[in-house]
């Protein structure tokens, strides 16, 4: 790796080319092509003419204009909610609860959908612990908690894993900025607490998290891995009409998969501009109420109600990770007991063999996409630096905000045109594309909040500039290079959609794994491997926390 950065830190623009070679190129084309698809081009399959085929066969699928709604409805519902859940939360003081984060954080989408799942289902973990004391049922109630068709249950799962998120966000936001001395001034002016940070500081809170709320709303208009678990099938939302298309042996599907697709990527941004009118609309309220001299008071009680709500969110994000430990121990559970009635670890011993490889795939594929993605993040930060420039990192959020079924169809047929699709690398490049945002920009702040006087110590006696990269640098910020690796293998361990199409179906990890044993009839089946899905990155970010004291940094050196 020092090798490599050497060479990518000769030029100061280099390192950005091949990140906008390796990771732009392949987003840009991929698009392309799906649009191209879209409108029924595809030499390949004899598709020469540009054509609205693949839009009429789309609209006339029945469901469609149902399922059309319901992705509107998940989409903005959950994010509000998330959003509000995390304001109220900051709002009444709930920066205690940043112990909590990390594991909600690092948990995989789809191994929280299954775990929420098993605490939602008829006869899951929740109503057993209110059977039959409080409901009198001994058998599981006849109702509909999970896959239900007004998508309730993937609304719910989606809040329980974005509150986490917007949370981070924002305390990382406030982390750079106090807000001590704005909220002892609206105190003294009256304002209540929980009023005064809603009025004064949330506003200024939400200009630094709007790209990561975008992503939020991004990810809810266009979730795959978690509707496959929550959402109903009847009417399935957009993006699983679009990926069952694509799946489908018939080829000809695959014209119309990409019509949805491409509607599925116009949504996001309709979505992103509706919401940024609401945006200017709720400025323009809040502005006047505060002109107004209307001290809130009502929001005090609205917070405080709120934030019992964002402490159930975290709480059920958690009992859902020991949902899925439970049910991978359960040898004998029958209804309505709250616990099992015997344990045994067969179903691990059983399960095992089958999961090694997926085991293995996921842990080269996390380790190779985020060493590439590391290193050239630090190669672009330091060729930053060296040049005296502070490049926008704003067009890094851009692939995640778009739907990935929107242009990863297009990234395989550019693999497949390659000849690399279907294997290792293959997968391991388009995992990066995701992986190398979220690394870039958990890098940046620490990267130039970095005391510059421990470079120009080590110039002064004759360092030349790598070395001072590989010697001083790199080893005081440690604990931010350990995180953000592990940020990234969680980023990777996550990926559903990009190995999938990358994969061509031969490549398994553990995430395609949990997802396909998720619909199975054995709970204890799906819960092994969402539990060891959930255990890869909850291990990375553990050993994360330990390596500046194994590396020896300094107390305080990176901050």
């Amino acid at each position: 790796m020092a090798q490599a950065i050497r060479a990518l830190t000769a030029s100061t623009n280099l390192p950005r080319l091949i990140a906008i070679a390796i990771f732009g190129a392949p987003v840009a084309a991929g698009f392309a092509l799906t649009l191209a698809l879209a409108f029924g081009y595809l030499p390949a399959l004899g598709g020469r003419d540009l054509s609205l085929a693949p839009w009429r066969a789309l609209f006339a699928e029945p469901g469609f204009w149902s399922g059309l709604e319901l992705t509107l409805f998940v989409g903005f519902t959950a994010t509000a909610i998330s959003l509000a859940l995390a304001f109220a939360g900051l709002a009444v003081g709930a920066r205690r609860v940043a112990a909590l984060l990390p594991p909600l954080l690092a948990t995989p989408h789809s191994a929280m959908a299954i775990g929420f799942a098993f605490l939602l289902a008829p006869s899951g973990w929740l109503m057993r612990l209110a059977s039959p004391w409080a409901t009198g049922d001994l058998v599981p109630p006849d109702i509909v908690t999970v896959n239900d068709p007004q998508g309730l249950s993937l609304i719910l799962g989606l809040v329980l894993k974005e509150t986490p998120f917007l949370l981070a966000a924002s305390l990382a936001a406030l982390a750079r900025w106090p807000d001590a001395e704005q909220l002892s001034i609206a105190r003294a002016l009256g304002y209540r607490p929980a009023a005064a940070w809603l009025l004064i500081v949330a506003p200024q809170l939400y200009a630094q998290i709007r790209l990561p709320l975008y992503a939020t709303l991004a990810y809810s208009l266009s979730v795959v891995d978690m509707a496959i678990v929550l959402a109903p099938s009847h009417p399935e939302p957009l993006s699983l009409l679009g990926l069952r298309w694509f799946l489908s042996p018939d080829l000809t599907r695959i014209y119309p998969a990409a019509a949805a697709a491409t509607l599925q990527g116009l949504f996001v941004i309709s979505g992103i501009a509706v919401w940024r009118i609401g945006e200017w609309l709720a400025a323009r309220g809040l502005l006047r109420r505060v002109e107004m001299g209307r001290r809130g008071a009502f929001l005090e009680t609205a917070a405080r109600a709120v934030a019992i709500l964002t402490t159930l969110a975290l709480s059920l994000g958690l009992l859902s990770l020991v949902a899925l430990a439970l049910w991978s121990i359960a040898w004998r559970w029958p209804f309505p007991l709250a616990l099992p009635e015997s344990w045994s670890l067969r179903i691990w011993r059983e399960q095992m063999p089958q999961l090694v490889r997926p085991l293995l795939d996921t842990l080269i594929l996390a380790g190779a996409s985020t060493l590439l993605a590391l290193g050239l993040a630090v190669a672009w930060l330091e060729a930053d630096e060296r040049a005296g420039r502070t490049s926008s990192l704003t067009a890094i959020y851009l692939p995640l905000l778009a739907p990935q079924i929107a242009f990863l169809f297009g990234v395989e047929t550019l693999f497949a045109w390659m000849r690399i699709d279907g294997g290792v690398l293959a997968v391991a490049w388009a995992h990066s594309l995701f992986v190398f945002p979220y690394v870039l920009l958990a890098m940046a702040d620490p990267w130039r909040a970095l005391d510059r006087r421990y470079a120009r110590a080590a110039s002064a006696l004759g360092a030349s500039k790598n070395r001072v990269l590989l010697q001083v640098k790199l080893p005081l910020l440690a604990s931010p290079l350990a995180f953000a690796f592990a940020l990234g293998v969680s980023v990777s361990v996550a990926q559903y959609l990009s190995t999938l199409f990358a994969g061509g179906g031969r490549i398994s990890t553990l995430t395609t794994e949990a997802l396909s044993r998720s619909s199975g009839g054995d709970r204890r089946v799906a819960a092994v491997a969402a539990f060891l899905q959930a255990a890869v990155p909850l291990i990375a970010f553990a050993l994360a926390a330990l390596a500046p004291r194994r590396l020896g940094t300094p107390r305080g050196a990176h901050s």
